[in-house]
This record gives structure tokens, sequence and C-alpha cells, in this order.
């Protein structure tokens, strides 16, 4: 027999679990899929989340897990959600193990899957010493010898801000440079160096880098790197239901988190480039509260 819940959360990390703490302070029967796949899984230290500053993001993970347990209407199960169908009640949410769920509505805490170039030893350096965000790494790599691994706008606008971290910086745009004459006379004024070689593996020890090799077989040793990497949503479900994405690739809510199907909330780094674990905590908990509330006077 199909086990039914009030809400039926995908995604278990910390927007997840925060909007399943609200929920269950508020009394629904909640089921959280969570497929134990976070984005930020190879990052060492969390940092900019008051209370939790340079604590392992698995870490914090646990302790939520654990404290949204002691709440005994939500419950877990392990593994992956591959579909879902409206129905006149609801959602019936399908696991790729076969077991299916029911709920009345569904929370998206997905997050976003990177795409990542096709550079031997890079995907081992993501979220160690090959970074997306200053706010969260920049402080313990300031004044050091950084990389931006980019072409054109988007490496221009990242050699921006990172140039308030240290100012001892180069772009690799990583074959034939596309950032405009301007932006070059910008850079240069700012002293900050192009290379436009093509880059053909990331030395590293455990993630952290040691050179970046380039095709002629030169070499240069960044202690960081900066790599603004296009992206898709880690859960394609959200678009089968009909829920809109902008034109960015993010999912479209409204103040509440709603989405643009009735019944389907989405929180996290799915919905935001505001990508950190304590954004994901308070987007998590305000869509459990605004659900909640939704629910409530639904009800009554």
């Amino acid at each position: 027999m199909r086990q039914i819940f009030e809400v039926i959360i995908i995604g278990g990390s910390y927007a997840g679990l925060a909007a399943a703490m609200a929920l269950g302070r508020a009394l629904k029967t909640v089921l959280i899929i969570d497929s134990h796949l976070p984005c930020n899984r190879q990052t060492p230290y969390s940092h900019n989340f008051l209370t939790q500053d340079g604590v392992p993001p698995k870490v914090i993970a646990e302790l939520g897990r654990r404290q949204v347990e002691n709440y005994d209407t939500i419950k877990f199960f392990d593994g992956v959600a591959t579909s879902a169908i409206k129905t006149d009640s609801g959602f019936i949410i399908q696991v790729a193990s076969g077991e299916s769920f029911e709920s009345r509505k569904i929370i998206f805490a997905t997050g976003i899957r990177d795409i990542l170039p096709d550079i031997h030893g890079f995907s081992e350096c993501w979220g160690i010493s090959v970074l997306h965000c200053p706010y969260c790494h920049g402080y313990e790599i300031r004044n050091q010898k950084t990389g931006i691994m980019g072409n054109g706008q988007i490496a221009f606008e990242v050699a921006m801000m990172i140039s308030n971290w240290t100012q001892d910086l180069t772009v690799y745009t990583n074959g034939k440079s596309t950032l405009t004459d301007e932006q070059l006379v910008r850079l240069q004024n700012h002293q900050i160096n192009i290379v436009d070689k093509e880059v053909v593996q990331l030395e590293h020890s455990k993630g952290y880098v040691q050179k970046i090799i380039f095709d002629d077989a030169s070499s240069v040793s960044p202690m960081a790197i900066y790599a603004p990497c296009p992206f898709e949503q880690h859960c394609r479900i959200i678009e089968t239901l009909g829920c809109e994405l902008n034109d960015e690739g993010y999912i479209k809510i409204d103040a509440f988190h709603e989405t643009t199907i009735y019944g389907i909330f989405a929180c996290g780094d799915n919905v935001t480039r505001m990508r950190t674990v304590a954004n994901a905590v308070a987007m998590g908990t305000t869509t459990g509260m605004s659900l909640s509330k939704k629910m409530i006077l639904e009800a009554f």
C-alpha cells in the first residue's frame, strides 16, 4: 500500500532539511527523499554562515538531519526520485527502487549540477581549490596567487570581483581570448594578466591545485582558481511537471517560494544564484513556513 504524506521534499540537504523542520514544527507529515549527493560534497569547510563558520558542510548536514529526525511526523527515504505525476489530490513520486509515495504538496530542494570542463584533474579539485564563490572561500586565499579560468564577459566580471581579495591575479582563457579590447585595457590597468593557452591538466594533491599545465607543456602554480561554470537543474522532474525556469535556468518561484505549478514549491540553489549554505537554510525555512501556512489556511 502506497504511503501518503502531506508534503514530500525531494532533496535532503540544507534547504530540504530546513523546510522539513519548519513543516515538522507545524505538525505536518513529511517525507524527505534524499540521494546524498549535495553539490558541495567535496568542499572541506563552509564559511560565511553565522555560528557555523569553518565547519565542514557534511558535519552541518549530519547535525541538521539528526535534529530533523526528532520530529515524529518526518520520515526519510534514502534514494533517488525518478518521476512524478500530478493527480486530482496531489502528486505521486516514483523512486529508483520502484517504490512510490503520494503527497498533497511537493518541495524541490534539489540544487543544481555544475557542468565542468573536460580538463584532467578539474573535477577532483572542484570545491576544494577550484572555486565558485569568493564570499565562501575568498578570505582563506586572500592576497595569494590566484587564477580565473574563463573567457569573455563572465571572466571579466569575475576578475573584477576577485581583485578585491588579491592583486596577484591572472585570467586563463583556455584558448583564444574573447575579451574585448576595452576589457583587456581595464584588466591590464589593474595588473591582471591574460594567458590564452589551452589548459590540458590541473595537477593536484588531494584536490589542491599544484600546477596548471598548458598544451605547450608549460605550467604555472596558482594557490587557487575561480572557475565560473555553466549549470543545469540537478533534478529534471521539475520540468516534466511543467514548472517554468527563468532565463538563467533557475526555477521560477513567487514570494512564497511556490513555482508556476500549484502545489509545487522550490528552494535553495535551484532557484537562486546566491549559492551558500546559509542562504539555502534560510530559503528552506521560509519555504516550510510559507507552505505550512498555506495548508493550514486551505484546510480551515
